[in-house]
């Protein structure tokens, strides 16, 4: 392809991305995916500059463009090369006409970038949520420690401040080494790993991850676990929980499953009613903390969305309150960094249930946050998360 043509195949997956972010469908990764799958004659070269160029556009426009023209031509503003590559040519875009729409540039919709300033993050910090996000794994110590696995990888790695993790150079094909296949590691960011690891379990004892998803959070429970003792995932998302399965037996991991309905989860689980020793709360969220992966994502929340947020993390810490022994843990992660799907849930959530109460963390990055402990991408260089240990007494 012509670099016109690449610019023009840009274009063309974003206005598929700005629809869909206006009419809630499928995120970018999978509009993406699906315009390449079409056009098979694209190589690979040519897919990745193409990705590049939209990502870019994504990133540098803070509200959600009018067009994927005027969005690629918020680059071009400050990009001459590409300027001169809307030249009318072939499967090239068409020049520039003066006084046409250019997409509003910044890091942030207004509303948005408020939340985050009461929520103590300054621009620096808010800008940084848009970064390109490193490639990050952790071993699994159910089959292989970090300095063996380091010694089997194709590429080099350097360690993270997580115990078992690894970061590798952007856009790294891991999960196509036979040392993937072997279960050997779980691609999951440092900031993941050092949520997990706040949450003290131990071989023999009885877990649940009450939003599992697909389980990579579990899978570093059953790791920490060693396989011994009781762990249950359980979402109410059965295509997401699906997934669990294959990947527990590829890393070698015990691991039950259970499938939730909305509203009866406590029925559901009626068997494990104060019985877990520790019960992990990865609780549904906008998402702000992950947007170096899904930088399109901050254009499909408004106020409301947030609010529903907090509803359903208030539900679900609710129904874990249940399942927790006297004298066991509770954690509560987010990867939002807006503290009304965050703190503000985690002061709910003690003000209306006495017998819990917050102990401190000291993880090996981040700092205190309102009750529990903050890592973002700008102060950390991971995905943004707060999260908090709670103790029933």
């Amino acid at each position: 392809m012509t670099p016109a043509a690449r610019v023009q195949a840009a274009i063309d997956i974003l206005d598929q991305v700005i629809a869909a972010a206006r009419g809630g469908g499928a995120s970018a990764d999978r509009l993406a995916a699906e315009w390449f799958r079409q056009r098979r004659f694209v190589g690979s070269k040519d897919r990745r500059a193409i990705r590049e160029l939209a990502w870019a556009a994504i990133r540098a426009c803070g509200d959600i463009p009018p067009s994927g023209r005027a969005a690629m031509l918020r680059l071009a503003q400050a990009d001459g090369a590409l300027a001169g590559l809307f030249d009318g040519s072939t499967y090239g875009p068409a020049a520039i006409v003066p006084g046409e729409p250019v997409a509003q540039g910044g890091v942030l919709p207004a509303w948005l970038a408020q939340a985050m300033a009461a929520s103590g993050l300054d621009e620096a910090e808010q800008a940084a949520l848009l970064d390109r996000a490193p490639l990050d794994l952790r071993a699994n110590t159910l089959k292989i420690d970090r300095e063996a696995l380091m010694a089997r990888l194709p590429v080099a790695a350097e360690r993270t401040a997580a115990p078992h993790g690894l970061r590798l150079p952007l856009g790294t094909p891991a999960e196509s080494w036979e040392a993937f296949g072997e279960g050997l590691f779980e691609v999951q960011d440092t900031g993941s790993q050092l949520a997990c690891a706040a949450l003290p379990v131990q071989p023999g004892q009885s877990v649940v991850d009450l939003c599992a998803g697909a389980g990579g959070k579990t899978l570093a429970l059953a790791a920490a676990m060693e396989n011994r003792g009781r762990l249950l995932a359980c979402d109410i998302d059965r295509a997401r929980l699906s997934r669990l399965a294959p990947r527990a037996e590829r890393a070698g991991a015990l691991v039950e499953t259970r499938l939730l309905d909305p509203g009866r989860e406590a029925q559901i689980l009626s068997d494990w009613q104060g019985q877990a020793d520790a019960v992990l709360v990865d609780a549904p969220c906008s998402g702000t903390g992950t947007w170096r992966r899904n930088p399109e994502a901050r254009w499909r929340l408004t106020p409301k969305t947030i609010e529903r947020y907090a509803a359903m993390q208030a539900h679900v810490l609710d129904v874990a309150a249940g399942l927790v022994r006297p004298g066991g843990s509770l954690l509560f992660i987010t990867c939002s960094l807006i503290d009304a799907e965050g703190a503000d849930g985690l002061a709910a959530f003690l003000a209306t249930h006495r017998g819990f109460r917050a102990e401190p963390i000291e993880a090996l990055l981040g700092r205190p946050h309102r009750g529990g402990w903050r890592l973002s991408p700008h102060h950390d260089g991971t995905d943004g998360f707060f999260f908090a240990r709670l103790v029933r007494l």
